[in-house]
């Protein structure tokens, strides 16, 4: 009977993990102000703590987030991501 009561108690918290996570994977409406707002607040704490763990796992990811930032202050050169390969012989 114990086994019994253990499976249902378990089987409770895969339901409403699952439902938890339907819930939260619900696409949700967000008004164009909303959104605006939004991506000039930048990241929350919790974006930007996630980012400087990535940058302490990942050398390469300091160099990108160096580059967004250069594009956001404006000092992105044109010429260096036109997406073009550069030309033979030049460096």
């Amino acid at each position: 009977m114990n086994d019994w009561v253990g499976l249902a108690v378990i089987g409770f918290f895969v339901l409403c993990g699952l439902f938890g996570l339907s819930r939260l994977s619900r696409p949700y409406d967000v008004s164009t102000e909303e959104f605006e707002r939004r991506a000039q607040e930048g990241p929350g704490l919790i974006g930007a703590g996630l980012v400087g763990l990535q940058k302490a796992l990942d050398p390469a990811m300091q160099k990108a987030v160096e580059a967004q930032e250069d594009l956001k202050q404006g000092r992105y050169d044109g010429e260096q991501g036109s997406g073009d390969p550069p030309e033979p012989g030049t460096s």
